[in-house]
Protein backbone atom coordinates (compact mmCIF):
# COMPACT_ATOMS: atom_id res chain seq x y z
CA UNK A 1 0.00 0.00 0.00
CA UNK A 2 1.59 3.24 -1.10
CA UNK A 3 1.93 6.19 1.26
CA UNK A 4 -0.41 9.11 0.73
CA UNK A 5 1.19 12.15 -0.82
CA UNK A 6 2.16 14.95 1.46
CA UNK A 7 -0.60 17.52 1.79
CA UNK A 8 -0.11 21.23 2.34
CA UNK A 9 -1.51 20.84 5.89
CA UNK A 10 1.36 18.52 6.87
CA UNK A 11 4.07 20.81 5.55
CA UNK A 12 5.65 23.26 7.96
CA UNK A 13 5.75 26.55 6.07
CA UNK A 14 8.55 29.04 6.73
CA UNK A 15 7.70 31.52 9.52
CA UNK A 16 7.49 34.60 7.33
CA UNK A 17 5.72 36.87 9.86
CA UNK A 18 8.21 36.00 12.61
CA UNK A 19 11.09 36.59 10.22
CA UNK A 20 9.63 39.95 9.26
CA UNK A 21 9.28 40.97 12.90
CA UNK A 22 12.85 39.89 13.59
CA UNK A 23 14.08 41.94 10.63
CA UNK A 24 12.20 45.00 11.93
CA UNK A 25 13.77 44.55 15.38
CA UNK A 26 17.24 44.33 13.85
CA UNK A 27 16.57 47.47 11.81
CA UNK A 28 15.63 49.35 14.98
CA UNK A 29 19.03 48.53 16.46
CA UNK A 30 20.99 49.51 13.35
CA UNK A 31 22.00 53.17 13.88
CA UNK A 32 23.54 53.65 10.45
CA UNK A 33 20.47 52.18 8.79
CA UNK A 34 18.18 54.46 10.77
CA UNK A 35 20.39 57.41 9.87
CA UNK A 36 20.28 56.45 6.21
CA UNK A 37 16.50 56.05 6.26
CA UNK A 38 16.03 59.36 8.06
CA UNK A 39 18.36 61.16 5.67
CA UNK A 40 16.53 59.68 2.69
CA UNK A 41 13.20 60.85 4.09
CA UNK A 42 14.61 64.36 4.46
CA UNK A 43 15.81 64.37 0.84
CA UNK A 44 12.45 63.11 -0.42
CA UNK A 45 10.58 65.67 1.70
CA UNK A 46 12.85 68.45 0.42
CA UNK A 47 12.28 67.49 -3.22
CA UNK A 48 8.53 66.84 -3.10
CA UNK A 49 7.24 68.97 -0.23
CA UNK A 50 9.67 71.83 -0.64
CA UNK A 51 8.00 73.25 -3.80
CA UNK A 52 4.76 73.59 -1.84
CA UNK A 53 6.42 76.15 0.43
CA UNK A 54 9.12 77.58 -1.85
CA UNK A 55 7.46 78.43 -5.16
CA UNK A 56 9.79 79.49 -7.97
CA UNK A 57 9.63 79.90 -11.74
CA UNK A 58 11.68 77.10 -13.31
CA UNK A 59 10.44 77.64 -16.87
CA UNK A 60 11.10 81.24 -17.96
CA UNK A 61 14.69 82.41 -18.34
CA UNK A 62 15.48 85.67 -16.51
CA UNK A 63 18.91 86.94 -17.52
CA UNK A 64 18.52 90.03 -15.31
CA UNK A 65 18.82 87.76 -12.26
CA UNK A 66 21.52 85.51 -13.72
CA UNK A 67 24.34 84.24 -11.50
CA UNK A 68 23.26 86.05 -8.36
CA UNK A 69 25.08 84.91 -5.19
CA UNK A 70 23.07 83.65 -2.21
CA UNK A 71 21.11 86.46 -0.61
CA UNK A 72 17.62 87.74 0.19
CA UNK A 73 15.03 86.18 -2.08
CA UNK A 74 17.47 83.53 -3.30
CA UNK A 75 18.98 81.58 -0.34
CA UNK A 76 21.23 79.57 -2.67
CA UNK A 77 21.55 82.20 -5.40
CA UNK A 78 20.57 81.82 -9.05
CA UNK A 79 22.15 80.01 -11.97
CA UNK A 80 23.34 81.52 -15.24
CA UNK A 81 19.79 81.45 -16.66
CA UNK A 82 18.32 83.27 -13.68
CA UNK A 83 16.65 80.20 -12.15
CA UNK A 84 16.52 80.02 -8.37
CA UNK A 85 19.05 77.34 -7.35
CA UNK A 86 17.03 76.16 -4.35
CA UNK A 87 13.95 75.56 -6.49
CA UNK A 88 16.14 74.02 -9.19
CA UNK A 89 17.50 71.51 -6.67
CA UNK A 90 13.98 70.46 -5.73
CA UNK A 91 12.90 69.97 -9.33
CA UNK A 92 16.09 68.17 -10.30
CA UNK A 93 15.81 65.93 -7.25
CA UNK A 94 12.30 64.88 -8.21
CA UNK A 95 13.41 63.86 -11.67
CA UNK A 96 16.56 62.07 -10.46
CA UNK A 97 14.68 60.10 -7.80
CA UNK A 98 11.86 59.20 -10.19
CA UNK A 99 14.26 57.90 -12.82
CA UNK A 100 16.22 55.99 -10.20
CA UNK A 101 13.10 54.34 -8.78
CA UNK A 102 11.61 53.50 -12.19
CA UNK A 103 14.90 52.03 -13.42
CA UNK A 104 15.30 49.97 -10.23
CA UNK A 105 11.74 48.63 -10.41
CA UNK A 106 12.08 47.70 -14.08
CA UNK A 107 15.47 46.04 -13.59
CA UNK A 108 14.43 44.19 -10.44
CA UNK A 109 11.11 42.97 -11.86
CA UNK A 110 12.63 41.55 -15.03
CA UNK A 111 15.76 40.27 -13.30
CA UNK A 112 13.73 38.57 -10.58
CA UNK A 113 11.56 36.64 -13.02
CA UNK A 114 14.55 35.80 -15.21
CA UNK A 115 16.62 34.53 -12.28
CA UNK A 116 13.71 32.58 -10.80
CA UNK A 117 13.06 30.82 -14.11
CA UNK A 118 16.74 29.96 -14.51
CA UNK A 119 17.10 28.70 -10.94
CA UNK A 120 13.97 26.56 -11.03
CA UNK A 121 14.64 25.11 -14.50
CA UNK A 122 18.24 24.11 -13.81
CA UNK A 123 20.29 22.05 -16.21
CA UNK A 124 20.79 23.22 -19.78
CA UNK A 125 18.21 26.01 -19.52
CA UNK A 126 19.88 27.45 -16.44
CA UNK A 127 23.31 27.18 -18.04
CA UNK A 128 22.20 28.96 -21.22
CA UNK A 129 20.35 31.76 -19.41
CA UNK A 130 23.21 32.48 -17.02
CA UNK A 131 25.86 32.38 -19.77
CA UNK A 132 23.79 35.03 -21.53
CA UNK A 133 23.92 37.10 -18.35
CA UNK A 134 27.70 36.66 -18.17
CA UNK A 135 28.07 37.87 -21.76
CA UNK A 136 25.92 40.95 -21.14
CA UNK A 137 27.84 41.74 -17.95
CA UNK A 138 31.01 42.00 -20.03
CA UNK A 139 29.45 44.79 -22.13
CA UNK A 140 30.60 48.31 -21.11
CA UNK A 141 27.52 49.61 -19.36
CA UNK A 142 28.05 53.37 -19.52
CA UNK A 143 29.26 53.22 -23.14
CA UNK A 144 26.02 51.71 -24.41
CA UNK A 145 23.86 53.91 -22.18
CA UNK A 146 25.56 56.97 -23.68
CA UNK A 147 24.92 55.69 -27.22
CA UNK A 148 21.25 54.97 -26.54
CA UNK A 149 20.76 58.28 -24.73
CA UNK A 150 22.23 60.13 -27.71
CA UNK A 151 20.21 58.11 -30.22
CA UNK A 152 16.82 58.51 -28.56
CA UNK A 153 15.29 61.68 -27.16
CA UNK A 154 16.09 61.66 -23.46
CA UNK A 155 13.16 61.95 -21.07
CA UNK A 156 12.47 60.43 -17.68
CA UNK A 157 10.83 57.29 -19.11
CA UNK A 158 13.43 56.55 -21.78
CA UNK A 159 16.32 57.11 -19.37
CA UNK A 160 14.69 54.80 -16.82
CA UNK A 161 14.17 52.09 -19.44
CA UNK A 162 17.70 52.41 -20.80
CA UNK A 163 19.27 52.23 -17.36
CA UNK A 164 16.96 49.41 -16.28
CA UNK A 165 17.73 47.44 -19.44
CA UNK A 166 21.37 47.17 -18.35
CA UNK A 167 20.79 46.85 -14.59
CA UNK A 168 18.69 43.67 -14.37
CA UNK A 169 21.68 41.36 -14.70
CA UNK A 170 22.75 41.60 -11.04
CA UNK A 171 19.17 41.05 -9.90
CA UNK A 172 18.95 37.93 -12.05
CA UNK A 173 22.11 36.43 -10.56
CA UNK A 174 21.06 37.19 -6.98
CA UNK A 175 17.56 35.76 -7.36
CA UNK A 176 18.82 32.71 -9.23
CA UNK A 177 21.23 31.93 -6.38
CA UNK A 178 18.42 32.31 -3.84
CA UNK A 179 16.07 30.11 -5.86
CA UNK A 180 18.67 27.34 -6.02
CA UNK A 181 18.41 27.05 -2.23
CA UNK A 182 14.64 27.54 -2.05
CA UNK A 183 13.62 25.00 -4.70
CA UNK A 184 14.58 22.05 -2.45
CA UNK A 185 12.52 23.29 0.52
CA UNK A 186 9.60 21.19 1.71
CA UNK A 187 6.89 23.61 0.68
CA UNK A 188 8.22 23.72 -2.90
CA UNK A 189 8.43 19.92 -3.04
CA UNK A 190 4.89 19.72 -1.68
CA UNK A 191 3.67 22.12 -4.36
CA UNK A 192 5.27 19.92 -7.02
CA UNK A 193 3.57 16.81 -5.61
CA UNK A 194 0.22 18.63 -5.61
CA UNK A 195 0.68 19.31 -9.32
CA UNK A 196 1.38 23.05 -9.14
CA UNK A 197 2.63 24.57 -12.38
CA UNK A 198 6.06 26.13 -12.63
CA UNK A 199 4.45 29.53 -12.97
CA UNK A 200 2.62 29.08 -9.66
CA UNK A 201 5.73 27.77 -7.94
CA UNK A 202 7.72 30.80 -9.09
CA UNK A 203 5.18 33.50 -8.23
CA UNK A 204 3.52 31.90 -5.18
CA UNK A 205 6.48 30.23 -3.46
CA UNK A 206 9.92 31.18 -4.75
CA UNK A 207 9.70 34.94 -5.36
CA UNK A 208 7.80 35.73 -2.11
CA UNK A 209 10.39 33.81 -0.08
CA UNK A 210 13.25 35.58 -1.88
CA UNK A 211 11.74 38.99 -1.13
CA UNK A 212 14.46 39.86 1.39
CA UNK A 213 17.16 39.73 -1.28
CA UNK A 214 14.90 41.52 -3.76
CA UNK A 215 14.16 44.44 -1.43
CA UNK A 216 17.82 44.93 -0.60
CA UNK A 217 18.72 44.82 -4.28
CA UNK A 218 16.07 47.42 -5.16
CA UNK A 219 17.63 49.87 -2.70
CA UNK A 220 21.09 49.39 -4.19
CA UNK A 221 19.64 49.68 -7.69
CA UNK A 222 18.05 53.05 -6.91
CA UNK A 223 21.38 54.38 -5.63
CA UNK A 224 23.20 53.14 -8.72
CA UNK A 225 20.56 54.60 -11.04
CA UNK A 226 20.76 58.03 -9.35
CA UNK A 227 24.52 57.99 -9.93
CA UNK A 228 24.08 56.97 -13.58
CA UNK A 229 21.56 59.75 -14.16
CA UNK A 230 23.98 62.23 -12.61
CA UNK A 231 26.82 60.92 -14.78
CA UNK A 232 24.75 61.17 -17.97
CA UNK A 233 23.67 64.70 -17.12
CA UNK A 234 27.23 65.69 -16.28
CA UNK A 235 28.43 64.36 -19.63
CA UNK A 236 25.73 66.28 -21.48
CA UNK A 237 23.47 63.30 -22.31
CA UNK A 238 20.84 64.00 -19.69
CA UNK A 239 17.47 65.67 -19.89
CA UNK A 240 16.88 68.75 -22.00
CA UNK A 241 15.29 72.08 -21.07
CA UNK A 242 12.94 72.75 -19.36
CA UNK A 243 13.36 69.45 -17.48
CA UNK A 244 16.50 69.21 -15.39
CA UNK A 245 18.31 66.75 -13.17
CA UNK A 246 21.13 66.99 -10.67
CA UNK A 247 23.77 65.85 -13.15
CA UNK A 248 22.89 68.55 -15.67
CA UNK A 249 22.96 71.18 -12.93
CA UNK A 250 26.36 70.01 -11.77
CA UNK A 251 27.72 70.10 -15.32
CA UNK A 252 26.44 73.66 -15.74
CA UNK A 253 28.07 74.71 -12.49
CA UNK A 254 31.44 73.18 -13.31
CA UNK A 255 31.48 75.20 -16.54
CA UNK A 256 31.72 78.35 -14.43
CA UNK A 257 34.06 77.02 -11.76
CA UNK A 258 36.75 79.51 -12.77
CA UNK A 259 34.28 82.34 -12.05
CA UNK A 260 33.97 81.09 -8.46
CA UNK A 261 30.23 80.37 -8.73
CA UNK A 262 30.46 77.89 -5.86
CA UNK A 263 26.69 77.91 -5.22
CA UNK A 264 26.21 76.20 -8.59
CA UNK A 265 28.45 73.27 -7.60
CA UNK A 266 28.49 72.44 -3.91
CA UNK A 267 24.74 72.32 -3.12
CA UNK A 268 23.85 69.98 -6.00
CA UNK A 269 26.98 67.91 -5.47
CA UNK A 270 26.14 67.60 -1.79
CA UNK A 271 22.62 66.39 -2.56
CA UNK A 272 23.94 63.71 -4.93
CA UNK A 273 26.39 62.47 -2.30
CA UNK A 274 23.84 62.56 0.53
CA UNK A 275 21.17 60.73 -1.48
CA UNK A 276 23.48 57.94 -2.61
CA UNK A 277 24.98 57.68 0.90
CA UNK A 278 21.52 57.42 2.47
CA UNK A 279 20.42 54.72 0.03
CA UNK A 280 23.58 52.69 0.58
CA UNK A 281 23.34 52.94 4.38
CA UNK A 282 19.71 51.86 4.21
CA UNK A 283 20.53 48.98 1.86
CA UNK A 284 23.36 47.78 4.13
CA UNK A 285 21.00 47.84 7.10
CA UNK A 286 18.32 45.92 5.20
CA UNK A 287 20.89 43.33 4.13
CA UNK A 288 21.95 42.82 7.73
CA UNK A 289 18.33 42.73 8.91
CA UNK A 290 17.24 39.99 6.52
CA UNK A 291 20.47 38.09 7.14
CA UNK A 292 21.35 37.63 3.48
CA UNK A 293 24.25 38.58 1.27
CA UNK A 294 23.15 40.96 -1.46
CA UNK A 295 26.21 42.46 -3.02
Amino acid sequence: MTAAPTTPETVQLPPAPAGFRAAVRRMRHHPLGLAGGGLLLLVVAFCYLGPLFWKTNQTDVNLLDAALPPGPGHPLGTDTNGFDVLGRLMEGGQVSLQIGLLAALFATTFGTVYGAVAGLAGGVVDGFLMRLVDVLLSVPFLFFVLILSARFHANAWTLALVIGAFSWLISARLVRGEVLTLRVREYVLAARVMGASRRRIIFAHLIPNAMGVIIVNVTFQVADAVLVVAALGFLGFGLSYPTTDWGSQLASGVTYISADYWWLIYPVGGFIVLTVLALNLLADALRDAVGRKAD
